[in-house]
């Protein structure tokens, strides 16, 4: 199983964040929740520390932690962060997504 890649870009944007709080170290968690109008969706966080059984995902210093339940749905994802004009978001590009919705933040599998 591929582990999902955090992208340069993601990294960037989770180390500035980091930054503006004052808490170097955060770390981006994904996962992955049943919802959404197409079945699963995307849930993003911030955390100071791993759970004991998490994947983490380095890229530029900058840690991704996803829980074992979720690595099955998001195995070779990659994690970005994207900016379009009025929105600017992270992105997953999921190559076990079926479907997604239209505003990308669910998808089926």
């Amino acid at each position: 199983m591929d582990a999902p890649r955090l992208m340069p870009a993601a990294a960037a944007r989770v180390s500035a964040i980091a930054a503006r709080q004052g808490k170097p170290g955060l770390m981006l968690r994904l996962a992955v929740d049943g919802g959404g109008c197409a079945g699963f969706q995307y849930k993003f966080g911030l955390e100071a520390s791993p759970a004991a059984d998490d994947l983490a995902v380095e890229t530029d210093g900058v840690t991704m932690l996803i829980d074992p339940d979720s690595l099955a749905f998001v195995a070779g994802a990659e994690v970005d962060y994207v900016e379009k004009i009025g929105a600017a978001a992270f992105e997953v590009r999921n190559p076990n997504a079926a479907s997604g919705c239209g505003c990308g933040s669910s998808f089926s599998v």
